[in-house]
């Protein structure tokens, strides 16, 4: 699909995951990362698995240096600096994480940037780990943190409010290069921001290039739903069930006469490789209907669309699913001839 960078894992922290990275990054011409502490170990596993560029991290944030590391600032900068020449040494490309940055003490977190870009690293990832970031705050903490490095910035957000996928758009207006994301939003707690929302969002909302094949979006949902069996909501924006379908009757007829009325219509479904759907509810009118009935082949007059109208809501409101075969017993009750059986009549 054109992904820029796969972070497959952290190779240190199983055989089972170290094989699985190596794996990964064997099996793919996309860029391939692995994750690391600022530990040697951690390091030279992420190199050995054979990824061209190692994710190292330390926590930044007093709560997580007291009450985590059992360390000091200073045992974090040292380990910092040392980490990415390790990596740099090696050859490999680096990005540095200051974990829980935007809980970190603003003097500290430039200070431990500086010294990092001083060390040579060519990443900086801005994490927003505990996802207690708003976009205004984080895009003025990316514009800070632009100013004091040459590296290139990277973003990673957490939705525990319901924010990861506009703080790291906020991130790219900022001037960050790049943001974390993942399919179907899977990750920590809430999770992260999503691939599939914060693609589409910059490439529909920003119109810009992400140079991915969006048309296979739903693709990667629906496997990334099957291996990890998390399932994915209904309202899940762009990959749910529900992003393209249609129950209430002013939204249904809108949508049949220009998908545009009640659609972004800067996204469209076959943009992600999706299908729009007209669902039958309690909020279903008659022009959901009829569109309906004439798709199952019948020819339906205005009275007999009416009557099986009131069969569909009065069925959806007792909370029913309505499937087709209920539309087409519906029609039959109501005697809706279909196309072919009025053909029969007439020869």
């Amino acid at each position: 699909m054109g992904t820029h960078v796969i972070e497959a894992g952290f190779p240190v922290n199983s055989e089972a995951e170290f094989e699985a990275v190596r794996d990964i990054a064997s099996s793919t011409s996309t860029t391939t990362c692995g994750l690391a502490r600022v530990v040697d170990d951690d390091i030279d596993a992420a190199l050995d698995s054979g990824v061209e560029m190692v994710h190292t991290f330390v926590s930044t944030s007093d709560v997580q240096i007291e009450d985590s590391m059992h360390a000091t600032r200073e045992d974090v900068v040292q380990r910092a600096v040392e980490s990415v020449e390790r990596i740099t040494e090696a050859g490999a490309t680096c990005m540095f994480s200051p974990m829980d940055a935007t809980r970190t003490d603003e003097a500290f977190l430039i200070e431990v940037i500086e010294a990092v870009s001083e060390a040579g690293t060519d990443w900086i990832n801005i994490p927003d780990t505990c996802g207690v970031a708003t976009p205004n705050r984080f895009r003025a903490m990316i514009e800070k943190v632009c100013a004091h490095t040459d590296a290139r910035v990277d973003v990673h957000t957490h939705d525990d409010f319901g924010l990861a996928t506009a703080n790291a758009l906020s991130g790219i207006e900022a001037g960050a290069d790049q943001a974390q994301v993942s399919v179907n939003s899977i990750g920590e707690r809430a999770g992260n921001a999503a691939y599939e929302e914060f693609v589409m969002a910059v490439e529909s909302v920003y119109q810009c290039d992400t140079g991915i094949d969006t048309t296979r979006i739903v693709e990667l949902s629906e496997i990334v739903e099957e291996k990890s069996s998390i399932e994915t909501p209904g309202n899940k924006p762009v990959v749910g069930d529900n992003a393209f379908s249609h129950e209430s009757g002013i939204h249904a007829a809108g949508v049949i006469e220009n998908s545009d009325t009640f659609e972004p219509g800067v996204m469209t479904p076959e943009m992600v490789g999706a299908k729009r759907r007209l669902v039958m509810g309690k909020h279903t009118g008659t022009h959901s209907v009829r569109e309906r009935l004439e798709e199952r082949g019948y020819e339906p007059t205005d009275d007999e669309v009416r009557t099986v109208t009131r069969r569909v809501k009065d069925y959806g409101a007792e909370k029913r699913r309505i499937t087709v075969d209920d539309l087409e017993r519906f029609a039959e009750e109501a005697g809706v001839e279909r196309q072919q059986e009025r053909e029969e009549v007439q020869i």
